[in-house]
């Protein structure tokens, strides 16, 4: 018997989000947050950095996949709505997290500083949540 695990990250969308690669926005979709920040404030290490990890995209992708749980909730899909939606809270509501969605709602994503923060963090959230609903769907089996 042959266990395969759920996907998390797709690794087309890490290409896409490559496509942006001096942002940092693959390297944040993948978790890797420091070097997300570094890529983020250095265009990309002045686009060397950059033109590299077109290369190290699987890698990345491997990583992530090892990392983070699959479950419930989407990283893919939570990361779209957080690229694009993020100043309404929209991704928090897909992860349960009214009282936040309405909060960010209310306030552009707390000033803007809130999105920031869902960047460095969001991968973790969805597993959170991801554990947790795994957990409960056990305890009430």
């Amino acid at each position: 018997m042959t266990l395969t695990r759920q996907p998390t990250h797709s690794l087309f969308v890490g290409y896409a989000c490559w496509l942006f690669g001096f942002t940092g926005a693959h390297r944040f979709y993948y978790g890797k947050q420091y070097t997300g920040t570094l890529w983020f404030c250095t265009l990309g290490l002045l686009g060397i950095g950059w033109l590299i990890d077109l290369f190290l995209m699987p890698s990345l992708h491997d990583q992530a996949e090892q990392r983070y749980v699959a479950g419930e909730y989407d990283y893919t899909v939570t990361w779209l709505l957080l690229t694009f939606l993020g100043a309404f809270g929209v991704h928090r509501l897909y992860l349960g997290k009214w009282i936040s969605g309405i909060v960010w709602f209310c306030t552009g994503g707390l000033f803007l500083v809130g999105w920031l923060y869902d960047l460095w963090t969001i991968n973790s959230q969805v597993a959170a949540v991801n554990r947790l609903e795994k957990r409960d769907a056990i305890a009430f089996a």
